[in-house]
Parts: C-alpha cells; structure tokens; sequence
C-alpha cells in the first residue's frame, strides 16, 4: 500500500516514515512548497541520506497566505499552521491511499482532533496515521537509537516546514521582526543519516 508522509527533515516524520517501512508500506517522503523558497531542500537530503524516495507536494500560495493571514489577525501561530496542515492532508490524500506526519501525542500544533481526523479519513476515503501514542521522550529515545541528528537554530538551511515560508511572507507583509516575535527562536533537530550500528 502506498504511504506519503508529510516530512520535514525531522525526527518525528522520520520515525513515522520508518514505522510505516516496517510493516511494509511503499514509502514515499512528501515535503511541502509553496513556490516561494526553496525550503523543501534540506528535507529533500535528509530523505536521500536515509535511503526514502522524495518528493516535493507544489501547494496553492493561496492556502499560504490565507494561513498567514489567521496568524497575523491572531498574533499567534495555532490556528494558521492547523489550517495549513490540514489543506496539505487534503492535497496529500489526493495521490496516496495512506498519509501520514509526525504529529505526537504533546504537539499543540499542527494536530488534528479526533473529529477532524476521522471526517478526513471518511471524506477522502483513506487511512490517516501519526505518532499521537508517542510523547517527547520516546521520539528523543527512538531516534537517538536509529539517526544521526544536526541541531542548530532554524533556518532556512535545515528547516523545511511551512513555517519558513510562512515567516517569509509575514516578514514581507509587515516587516522583519514581525516574525520572530510570532514565532520564538528553538533549535531544529535535522535527521542527516542513520546512526552506525
């Protein structure tokens, strides 16, 4: 069965991305743009290093800047980055019959509840998976027992969310600190290969 994992260079898509392996999943590593940088880049070498085919989901700016616009009205991030999760499940759905992402049981955001889960799954007539069992410590535990891991401050060099794209655009909508005090500075741990046995 094919799998598109939403995937972000990250420890918890990776797992995901793993997991789904393991029980015989024809994988496919998923990472989003919306055309305005090239952020999928550093996802992109993470999937190569790690032996999973990728490739990049081309979004509607659309949908970005109406997520953009939900973090601005708000002055914080939830409701924007739930709203730009949950379209890019909808446009993953349209090409796989499982999608999946990294989302944990102590994620705020991007999440979706039970309802919304189960409304998805039964609108697009698919099966959705995430790390909603796993909590902070057993990702830390897992991936520390299978990656090599790069941590440094977020950049556009190791980060490829939607929240580098989105801190773009808020920072040319309303200038270059607009951003940054929306989004707090936090160190992105960046799967770079699997650790030697």
């Amino acid at each position: 069965m094919n799998a598109g994992v939403l995937y972000s260079g990250g420890k918890d898509s990776s797992i995901m991305a793993v997991i789904l392996q393991k029980l015989d999943y024809k994988v496919e590593l998923i990472t989003v743009n919306f055309g305005i940088l090239p952020s999928w880049k550093a996802a992109a070498q993470s999937a190569q290093n790690l032996g999973f085919p990728h490739k990049i989901l081309e979004a509607d700016e659309n949908i970005l800047h109406e997520g953009v616009d939900m973090i601005l009205e708000d002055s914080f991030p939830n409701n924007g980055l739930n709203y730009i999760h949950h379209q890019m499940l909808q446009l993953a759905a349209k090409n796989y019959s499982v999608v999946a992402d990294g989302t944990r049981r102590d994620d705020r955001v991007p999440k979706l509840n039970q309802d919304a889960i189960r409304s998805f799954e039964d609108s697009k007539n698919i099966e959705y998976l995430n790390l909603a069992g796993f909590g902070y410590k057993t990702i830390n535990n897992l991936s520390k027992k299978l990656f090599k891991v790069k941590q440094e401050l977020t950049n556009i060099n190791n980060n490829s969310d939607y929240e580098i794209e989105i801190r773009y655009v808020i920072d040319q909508l309303r200038g270059d600190e607009t951003a940054s005090r929306i989004f707090p500075k936090h160190i992105q741990s960046r799967v770079i290969g699997w650790r030697e046995k």
